[in-house]
């Protein structure tokens, strides 16, 4: 994991994150950051690392970001490993979700050191509500048959992986990404969400045009119930990784919300 980390440092743009740090340094007198944090929690197929081009743009401007490392086990687990994360925050703090993860950000979302969420081509499920029977209100995205299982151990094949999870991002750093992927455990997808911490506290949702994991239609009904802040992006469903100036943007405007 280290490895990877250091390979993801070394490909960011170093212009890209300057141009970032211009910007926010022009509006920080007229729209201070009122979070200091952020904490980021990665989805199925995927670890903590898949952070890392936007957590180097976050951090050129001020914020303290950590990104959780989600057990992938049982949603209770997971939702656990996020809320310790949130425990250690010092103030307010944007929660941020990229696909399955966003189970994580509804249902750990109301902890008080949380002042906005984002959600990244992300689930968003209401109370108790069945995401899988919503999901199949819409057309099946090709990347669910490219699940496969070993016993009660889910991934995603590599073909699957390239083509419909990380279709617009260059093939070779496609594939340093699936082989770190985590297997997920079926459990995982049992859980159900308990409170919808979006019903409370301003969202913001970054929908994936060209999305094959998660339908796009989907995100944005999600993204229209809950009220979000969204916006569109002619990408995959790994828009945090290619097009992390957009996604960091739009974590630095919830983090610059005023009470």
């Amino acid at each position: 994991m280290t490895m990877t980390r250091r390979r993801f440092t070394a490909a960011l743009g170093a212009g890209a994150a300057a141009t970032l740090v211009a910007d926010r340094s022009q509006a920080a007198a007229a729209t201070p950051l009122k979070a200091r944090n952020v904490v980021l929690a990665h989805g199925l197929f995927a670890d903590g690392s898949c952070w890392s081009e936007v957590i180097a743009r976050l951090q050129a401007v001020g914020l303290d970001v950590t990104a959780v490392q989600n057990p992938l086990t049982t949603l209770p687990d997971a939702v656990a490993a996020v809320e310790r994360v949130l425990a250690r925050q010092d103030g307010p703090t944007v929660l941020v979700g990229h696909s399955f993860s966003g189970m994580l950000v509804t249902e750990a979302g109301v902890h008080p050191n949380v002042s906005a969420l984002v959600y990244v081509a992300a689930r968003a499920p209401d109370a108790g509500e069945d995401y899988t029977a919503l999901a199949k209100t819409y057309p099946t995205p090709p990347a669910t048959a490219g699940i496969v299982f070993d016993g009660d151990e889910g991934r995603l094949s590599e073909e699957a992986f390239l083509r419909d999870f990380a279709g617009d991002i260059p093939a070779t750093k496609a594939k340093v990404l699936y082989a770190v992927q985590q297997p997920f455990q079926k459990a995982l997808l049992a859980g159900k969400t308990t409170q919808a911490a979006w019903r409370s506290k301003p969202s913001f949702y970054a929908v994936s045009t060209e999305d094959r994991t998660i339908n796009p239609d989907l995100e944005r009904f999600m993204a229209k119930r809950m009220g979000a802040k969204a916006i569109e992006l002619k990408a995959s469903h790994l828009s945090l990784i290619s097009h992390p100036d957009r996604i960091a943007r739009l974590i630095i405007e919830a983090a610059s919300l005023q009470s």
